[in-house]
């Protein structure tokens, strides 16, 4: 019993650290987004500032999944608190009185260590729950993927707020000192961590090759490619081109953030839900990964659609995008959540964080190409270039999730260690 309670508490304090640091990521994209929009820069530029951002996360998941089976999870996740703490601090240092190359660097360096931050973070909470749950004694029917699903939906949320967040603070406070304050909550968030977990948790025995290291099995390996095609899909519209888009037509500022903030907590709300749209077996893939095949296709479907609305009718582009965008999120939560659980489900039991951040390293890689085609589509066609390429992203994605394993035999193509978990 005692075990189950450390299991519980553990998985509470890890999901409450998470959310300060998403609340002020949130705000952080808010804050350079906006603040670079105004002072003139294009929609290819802007989408640059955040490149480093997402690139910093690929080798940043990998390298952070090893160190935390090495060192433990709760010193990986301290590690992704300071990093963040740096970035802040590091950004609020930039004058926009400085030449346009010397600013750009500086920001794009910048983002880059709070991407680093962000992924070491994100590598450390996410192993965790697998920690935590196998603390909680018991074998409840879907309980994993219950804590999954409730972690990522409501860190997105999280999220959301943070996206209205920066777009208040940028109006009462500009761009410093809103990082300052952020970087003041994140040193309490830090020693709450610090304090308040075991500094073990979650240590175990490291992969001691790169082959080791990158020797996953085909459940991980096609996970993570169906990922990338995924979040790709998302930000290749999501991260410049509709909030551009609305801005020229005529939205202002906080209409766009706000918009973006009830956009990602409705996304969250739907996250944390998702057990409750899929059949859920006892082995824990029989009819998760069908529900992931279907979920795909009817992703798919809606930029398509969009697209087709905006190009063969006359109703206010504005409308018909935010409209579609509802619809996108609800399809997406889904899709996300689902992936989420199966990383999960699939990782080996005793490197599980080497498992995690080579998933999220994919993860990663998808936003960093989502990010870069966001900004050089809608220059080049506008928003309806960019619903065509994440209807190609979704259609790739699709494709991969149909070639994934559906019972637990499969594990075993990864070697020893590795066996799935039984929920």
């Amino acid at each position: 019993m005692a075990s189950s309670s450390a299991g519980l508490r553990n998985y509470a304090i890890v999901t409450a650290a998470y959310w300060g640091f998403t609340l002020t990521d949130g705000a952080l994209r808010m804050l350079v987004l906006f603040t670079f929009f105004k002072l003139g820069y294009s929609p290819f530029t802007l989408a640059f500032l955040f490149l480093l951002y997402e690139a910093a996360g690929i080798g940043a998941n990998v390298i952070g999944g090893w160190l935390a089976a090495r060192f433990g999870i709760t010193r990986m996740l301290s590690v992704g608190l300071t990093t963040q703490i740096a970035g802040f601090l590091l950004l609020s240092a930039m004058s926009p009185t400085w030449e346009t190359a010397l600013l750009v660097a500086w920001v794009v360096a910048a983002q880059g260590v709070c991407g680093v931050a962000k992924d070491l973070t994100k590598t450390a909470s996410k192993s965790a729950i697998k920690v935590t749950e196998a603390q909680a004694k018991g074998k409840a029917e879907g309980r994993l993927f219950r804590w999954v699903a409730w972690f990522t939906g409501s860190k997105n949320a999280m999220k959301g707020f943070g996206f209205f967040l920066g777009g208040v603070l940028l109006e009462a406070f500009g761009f410093r000192l809103s990082l300052w304050l952020m970087a003041g909550v994140l040193g309490i968030v830090l020693l709450g961590v610090l304090l308040s977990l075991p500094p073990m948790m979650g240590k175990a025995k490291a992969s001691r090759s790169a082959k080791e290291l990158f020797g996953k099995s085909r459940g991980v390996n096609l996970l993570a490619a169906a990922r990338i095609a995924l979040f790709g899909a998302r930000d290749v519209w999501f991260v410049v081109g509709v909030p551009v888009f609305l801005y020229g037509t005529g939205w202002t500022f906080p209409m766009v953030g706000g918009f973006l903030a009830l956009w990602t907590i409705g996304y969250g709300v739907v996250q944390a839900a998702a057990p409750a749209f899929v059949n859920r077996s006892t082995d824990g893939l029989s009819r998760e990964v069908p529900a992931a095949h279907g979920w795909a296709l009817g992703l798919a479907l809606v930029p398509a659609a969009i697209a087709v609305l905006l190009a063969a009718t006359s109703l206010r582009p504005d409308v018909v995008v935010v409209l579609g965008l509802g619809i996108f999120g609800i399809a997406f939560a889904v899709n996300s959540s689902l992936h989420s659980y199966l990383i999960l489900a699939y990782a080996g039991s005793e490197k599980a964080a080497e498992d995690v951040g080579f998933y999220y390293a994919a993860n990663a890689a998808g936003r960093f190409a989502g990010t870069l085609l966001s900004g050089l589509l809608y220059q080049i066609g506008g928003i309806t270039a960019c619903l065509a390429g994440s209807t190609l992203m979704l259609a790739v994605c699709w494709l991969t999730t149909l070639l994934l394993p559906t019972h637990a035999g499969a594990a075993e193509e990864a070697g020893p260690g590795r066996a799935l978990p039984r929920q």
